[in-house]
């Protein structure tokens, strides 16, 4: 297969510290600087290692402009990158969610022939895979002879069967493909050899960690996928809560089934409210839908659908409200919630995946996830309980800002890799 490899080092040479600083290989298929999401996860993992260590990092060429123009800007020590592409007549399968799944599996298959020969020149000390973090997705490089690190991955959590009668047509075929995709996942001999080999599976949720046990890994730590640099938690500490007689409520995210913004609005519409709003920033499939349920509801008057914005418009929002509402039906993690911890604001979600080990009881309301009805009540009692005590949302806001900083910090969170790397490097012998 014909391979396009770039190999740099824009923080220049790399003295090593024998006996301190480890050669690690981090496999990131998604990484770019300036980025949420999977991209921003590849690239924060790998600015906080190269604290500790020296990384090379395997990501896809096309990131390459835009690693390097930043590593000029703000050159980062021990931090080098190598660039794999796919030959032109395979990368139009990238088109498309499917596509990229497709495009990410051949890659992986090049990538691996690039880091065993990059191995052999280096000698790597560990390997860790970062992006694409799904658990029915394989990492080839867990094939090298070197303690590997899967993860942080997700993808574990479901949907409870009782919430597929309030999907549409559409939401009901994404459950049923999205079931069927992990299924083959968890069969592929690929994905039950990558958690195998693997020293240690970080899992971002407990669902999650139950199903890397199953495929067979051996050693498994929760370890959530979301942070904050200290410089964005410092800045969005300065948003105070807005001073008003009106309680907003807000949701955001892209506008799916899964995400439980119809159970969010159908919650606001029991609570009663007088002066109280409820906005929705984001787009999606079933904003028309959503649309319409405001309208039947009778609180179009009240409800506010914002659509797309733009990151930084998007949080603007957010400072304007006082309580964030996020009743996702399976969620990984959730930057949202991690932003409005940061800033002070308390977080109403279902106890559910990520965002239930992001949320606690005294940084905001975890509703059970029985059945919609059930859901709908809770959630209901939650917004009226926060709006109607000022008290209760300073002091909830409170506990969320320090644990923001405790909890969802990359600094903290680079510590707790390095911490992880040097047990595994004293107690893990290499698998031949």
């Amino acid at each position: 297969m014909a391979t396009r490899v770039s190999l740099t080092s824009p923080a220049g040479i790399v003295r090593y510290l024998p006996g301190s600083r480890l050669k690690i290989l981090l496999s990131a298929y998604a990484c770019r600087p300036g980025n949420g999401s999977e991209p921003g996860v590849g690239w924060h993992v790998a600015q906080q290692i190269a604290k500790y260590h020296d990384v090379w990092v395997l990501t896809q060429l096309r990131h390459r402009a835009t690693i390097e123009q930043h590593c000029r800007l703000f050159p980062i020590r021990g931090l080098r990158f190598v660039y794999y592409e796919l030959p032109p007549w395979i990368r139009w399968w990238r088109r498309g969610p499917r596509g990229v799944q497709f495009h990410y599996y051949l890659w992986q298959i090049g990538a691996y022939s690039l880091a065993h020969d990059l191995h052999r020149q280096i000698s790597f000390d560990l390997v860790q895979h970062v992006t694409i973090a799904k658990y029915w997705t394989p990492s080839l490089l867990a094939l090298l002879p070197v303690p590997f690190v899967w993860g942080p991955v997700g993808g574990g959590e479901s949907a409870p069967k009782a919430f597929w009668e309030t999907f549409s047509i559409r939401g009901k075929g994404y459950e049923v493909l999205r079931d069927f995709a992990r299924w083959i996942g968890e069969h592929d001999p690929f994905v039950q050899m990558t958690a195998r080999r693997s020293a240690l599976a970080l899992a971002k949720t407990a669902e999650t960690a139950q199903r890397l046990r199953v495929l067979g890994a051996k050693a498994v730590r929760e370890f959530p996928g979301e942070a904050l640099s200290t410089m964005e938690i410092t800045s969005i500490e300065r948003n105070v809560p807005p001073d008003s007689n009106q309680v907003r409520f807000i949701c955001i995210g892209k506008l799916l089934h899964w995400k439980g913004f119809h159970l969010g609005l159908r919650a606001f519409a029991r609570t009663r409210l007088r002066d109280a709003e409820y906005w929705i920033v984001g787009d999606g499939p079933e904003r028309h839908g959503l649309q319409a349920l405001a309208r039947s509801l009778g609180i179009d008057h009240s409800t506010r659908f914002w659509g797309w914005l733009p990151r930084e418009e998007a949080f603007r929002r957010l400072m304007e409200c006082h309580v964030l509402v996020h009743p996702s039906l399976h969620d990984s993690g959730s930057w949202v919630c991690a932003e409005a911890m940061a800033a002070g604001r308390p977080v109403i979600c279902l106890d559910l995946g990520g965002p239930a080990a992001q949320v606690t009881e005294e940084t905001g309301f975890k509703v059970r996830a029985h059945d919609p009805h059930q859901a709908v009540h809770d959630l209901s009692r939650a917004m009226i309980q926060l709006a109607s005590d000022p008290t209760l949302r300073l002091t909830m806001g409170e506990a969320a800002r320090q644990r923001s900083l405790a909890v969802f910090c990359w600094d903290r969170k680079g510590a707790l890799l390095d911490e992880m790397y040097r047990h595994l490097i004293r107690t893990v012998s290499p698998i031949k």
